[in-house]
């Protein structure tokens, strides 16, 4: 069985965190992804204070294990969230989307562990100095909002420079990718895009269809002319975007506006003329409906194979 110092740090079975993907990552996905040994987390997305309270009630309901919630810190809801999740006893936060430094210290007098997701080694060392339990190095091959680097350049990177535990994230939806988190100096993964089709996700069943049916070569990345580029599966949505964004006649204000709410529509609606489906370059690998659990548990069953039959390779 694979063990490292995260799972000691959150109290769970697998050194395993689901991503907290906005419109996906609910009460019900959490609770699952707990309950098989990982640590499940709650997206507080753009939402208000009384939603998040009580999708952690729900999830405590469905699970006695350790969960999280992630917070997008550019949410207007931001202050009242991070309030939240101390008045609720929530002992593991993430973060993404700007800097958590002004919540620090409130949440480390609480005793929760806060866990910045980061795109560089400078931002690394900045969430490091401010009292991160760890962080989350996320490569560009993930889902969602990416940074520039690669997940295989950035571990070790970040790894090197800072001394709290660093966790994988980008391009890792089975065990080879745990594996290989592993070898660059990781102690554990973060998994998004695999938990799309776990059979306690609640998305809309089109979209699942989608990433069942995705390619190697069908993510594309939209947003960079906005500074926040995004990535998401190739879609009447997404090319039109892209083919916007590349028109100089188009302001930034109206690909604003028309990238608003795509993610929901697809999430909840499944629709699949307007809806952004976010997902990995991984999503090829993700081939079948089943529980989280199963997931978790083949996923590290094929990395401890990699990793104790790794020996044989020296001599």
């Amino acid at each position: 069985m694979i063990k490292t110092t995260l799972c000691d740090i959150l109290g769970i079975e697998y050194p395993l965190i689901q991503g907290g993907m906005a419109w996906v990552a609910d009460a019900s996905l959490a609770a699952a992804v707990s309950n098989g040994g990982g640590l499940g987390l709650i997206s507080a997305m753009n939402a208000g204070p009384d939603w998040l309270r009580n999708e952690i009630r729900a999830a405590r309901k469905r699970t006695d294990k350790p969960f999280g919630v992630n917070i997008m810190l550019m949410s207007p809801f931001a202050d009242a969230v991070a309030q939240v999740i101390i008045e609720e006893g929530v002992g593991v936060v993430t973060t993404g989307a700007g800097n958590p430094a002004r919540y620090m210290k409130q949440w480390c007098d609480a005793g929760i562990k806060v866990i910045p997701v980061v795109p560089s080694t400078a931002i690394a060392k900045l969430v490091a100095r401010s009292g991160a339990s760890a962080v989350i190095a996320e490569g560009g091959e993930s889902g969602g909002h990416i940074g520039e680097l690669t997940t295989m350049t950035l571990v070790p990177q970040v790894c090197d420079a800072v001394h709290i535990p660093v966790i994988a994230a980008g391009g890792i939806a089975d065990g080879r990718g745990v594996a290989a988190a592993m070898m660059l100096g990781a102690v554990g993964v973060q998994v998004g895009t695999a938990f799309l089709v776990a059979e306690e996700c609640t998305i809309h069943q089109n979209y699942k269809n989608k990433i069942l049916k995705a390619k190697d070569i069908d993510t594309i990345v939209t947003g960079k002319r906005l500074g926040h580029p995004v990535r998401s599966l190739k879609s009447p949505f997404s090319r039109t975007f892209a083919t916007c964004e590349s028109d100089s006649g188009f302001t930034n204000e109206q690909l604003e506006q028309m990238g608003a709410g795509a993610l929901r529509l697809a999430a909840r609606e499944g629709n699949e003329e307007k809806g952004c489906f976010m997902a990995g370059q991984i999503a090829a690998l993700v081939q079948k409906e089943q529980p989280a659990a199963a997931i978790i548990l083949q996923m590290f069953k094929q990395a401890e194979t990699l990793l104790t039959g790794a020996a044989a390779w020296i001599k």
